[in-house]
């Protein structure tokens, strides 16, 4: 399948100093380091990045602070956008889509519970209808444990119908293979990007076209030589691998995945600004940082 885009997308983390503000030097250095170690794209603002702790105007200038700065080309980022409101949502969008981001992950609106596949429906039509020419490519995101809003195989394909060269992939969140599944056969033409390196050769056997894994802020050359491998057909290098990765996405889950990512950066880097996190969310425990790295070393 010729998808839009493939690879490996770091859902980059968003560090904060003490007065949570985001920590502009960190950011940009932990960017290029994910660009330097093997990520294909990143995706600023994402669940990992704490996107709805963020307003839209700090998302904007990260994304301009990014490829002013040289650290990223826009066509290496892939911005969360997704808003309740469609029009904040077509906002984000649209300023992604004027720097010349490569796509745009939109989560479905969130807060009223059980919407119908046709409202969920109404809902992307209307967005895409409401930017028009101007309208980027879409990377439908599927996290229903955190949004309540399921993104069904069924709607999914049914988007990819309507808005053909516009609705061209899917981040599947959910850690649910059966929705993966599900979504690949029900709609072939949309690029699958599960969120969890676990299921990466799997998913890649059946033709999907990478990751979209918070574990890759923490092991990204792990993952990235996962999808080499298995894009190659080199199931021997792909089972030799895969344990490892495992091992190291399982202490991440069990750890709390953002407070994990966050308390292992300030123990690998020693700059404990990566332990701040803003409310709801608490600082990360540093000891956490020292069991973590203590449990994945070799």
């Amino acid at each position: 399948m010729n998808f839009a885009f493939r690879g490996v997308v770091t859902p980059i983390l968003t560090p904060h100093a003490d007065d949570h503000s985001i920590a502009e030097d960190l950011y940009l250095s932990h960017a290029a380091d994910c660009l330097a170690g093997g990520a294909h794209y990143l995706s600023p603002f994402g669940t990992t990045g704490e996107a709805t702790s963020h307003t839209a105007r700090e998302r904007r200038h990260i994304l301009e602070l990014l490829v002013s700065s040289g650290t990223a080309r826009a066509d290496q980022l892939m911005p969360g956008t997704g808003l309740c409101a469609l029009q904040e949502t077509a906002d984000l969008c649209l300023h992604a889509a004027d720097l010349g981001c490569a796509a745009v992950m939109v989560l479905p609106p969130f807060f009223y519970s059980a919407p119908s596949d046709e409202g969920l429906y109404a809902a992307y039509a209307a967005l895409i209808e409401r930017m028009g020419a101007a309208c980027p490519k879409i990377i439908l995101y599927n996290i229903p444990q955190n949004t309540g809003v399921p993104i069904s195989p069924a709607l999914s394909h049914r988007l990819n119908a309507a808005f053909p060269e516009i609705v061209v992939a899917y981040k599947d969140s959910s850690g649910d293979w059966a929705n993966t599944q599900a979504v690949m056969a029900a709609a072939p033409a949309v690029a699958m990007f599960p969120a969890s390196e676990s299921l990466l050769a799997e998913a890649i056997k059946l033709g999907a076209a990478g990751c979209i894994s918070a574990s890759c802020n923490s092991n990204l050359a792990a993952i990235r030589s996962l999808y080499d491998a298995a894009s190659a057909g080199d199931w021997e290098r792909v089972q030799t691998l895969q344990p490892g990765i495992d091992r190291h996405r399982q202490a991440l889950q069990k750890a709390g995945l953002i407070n994990g990512l966050k308390a292992l950066k300030a123990h690998r880097s020693g700059d404990a600004r990566w332990l701040n996190m803003r409310p709801p969310h608490l600082r990360a425990d540093p000891a956490l940082g020292t069991v973590l790295s203590q449990t994945l070393a070799p």
